[in-house]
């Protein structure tokens, strides 16, 4: 494989402050400006650093209100959601517990074989997923969406 993962994905927001202070709390995540627009742009732009070589590409745009739009899954664009892959199961379990805390998550982790899975609404109500390895995972089984996963059963 020539690839390792993602560099950036961009996404529009009308609040940066309130999208960074997210990610910061929940993911560990870091923060960086950059340099400033001229007014005149009517932008905003910054980055969110979510793993080594991973970001958000943050863009507030002045008039733009294409983050106000919410559809149903798979009615979204091109862009459906964006799912991050929490570095251990601690981790993922450290991130859930944040979410929920936050109202941006239920109790539900999904169990699709391999991985594990929670679903959140980003400030902006973007979805997105948190994955991880399954330490639970059978080889060659593979579940469909909405397979709870066990070992998070007895907590519902």
């Amino acid at each position: 494989m020539l690839l390792d993962g993602f560099n950036h994905v961009a996404i529009l927001t009308n609040d940066t402050d309130r999208l960074q202070e997210f990610w910061v709390s929940v993911f560990d995540a870091t923060v960086g400006d950059a340099p400033d627009m001229p007014p005149e742009a009517g932008m905003r732009l910054s980055f969110i650093l979510v793993g080594p070589h991973s970001e958000l590409n943050v863009f507030e745009i002045k008039g733009n209100t294409e983050a106000d739009r919410q559809t149903p899954g798979f009615g979204r664009g091109r862009l459906d959601h964006l799912a991050v892959h929490a570095a251990s199961l601690d981790a993922f379990e450290t991130i859930r517990e944040r979410l929920m805390a936050r109202g941006a998550a239920d109790e539900f982790v999904t169990d699709f074989g391999t991985i594990l899975s929670i679903f959140f609404r980003d400030p902006d109500g973007l979805e997105c997923e948190v994955c991880v390895e399954n330490p639970d995972a059978q080889p060659g089984v593979v579940n469909p969406p909405g397979t709870p996963a066990r070992r998070y059963q007895s907590e519902a």
